[in-house]
């Protein structure tokens, strides 16, 4: 028995969104490695007159294709645990 088999439609769902908001946390970590700035607050006026080169971090595409894989596995999470339950686990029951 799955351990999904156990649970009600609205504990699955809450599992779902938790699994999604995960993978949005890891996502928006992915995304943003390398684009911090060298120095602490940048609005401090003695930092101000550092000048800061405009493309930093990983390019679009690949944020993008970091996207796009999350959100496919988030899917077939979501297919696998919101799927009904076999007959044999019914019956066991």
């Amino acid at each position: 028995m799955r351990w999904i088999d156990g649970l009600s439609k609205s504990q699955r769902v809450v599992v779902v969104i938790a699994l999604g908001l995960a993978l949005v946390t890891v996502g928006g970590y992915l995304v943003s490695l390398g684009s911090g700035y060298p120095s602490g607050w940048y609005a401090y006026s003695p930092l101000t007159s550092a000048v800061y080169p405009p493309a930093r971090g990983l390019h679009g595409w690949l944020r993008v294709i970091i996207w796009l894989v999350l959100i496919g596995l988030w899917s077939l999470a979501s297919i696998r645990v919101l799927r009904p339950s076999s007959e044999k686990a019914l019956r066991r029951e």
